[in-house]
């Protein structure tokens, strides 16, 4: 693995689609937890599901291809992805209130 892959990086991620209601924030929550993700997952109100993950490039993009299948129950038709500063003290994931 290069030092890259091993960086910290941060990414904002905002899941559309049929992806509130459905179990979405729970998965998002299990998955990080799985690839050992720091961060948090919220719905907005404008009915999409907003995802702030931190980990290395190899963690984020797998959560990522997580993001675009979502739970069964679930629809995604866009994750969209942007870069996000890492937080210092950010080292466990929760699921926050809708904003």
């Amino acid at each position: 693995m290069n030092p890259t892959e091993k960086t910290m990086q941060a990414r904002r991620f905002v899941v559309r689609g049929r992806v509130q209601g459905v179990g979405f924030r729970w998965f998002v929550e299990r998955e990080a937890h799985t690839l050992g993700i720091a961060g948090w997952v919220r719905n907005n109100h404008d009915g999409s599901v907003e995802v702030l993950a931190q980990g290395s490039r190899d963690q984020l993009s797998g959560l990522l291809s997580r993001l675009r299948e979502g739970p069964r129950a679930a629809r995604v038709d866009d994750v969209a992805e942007s870069e996000a500063q890492p937080k210092d003290g950010l080292n466990s994931f929760r699921i926050e209130g809708a904003w």
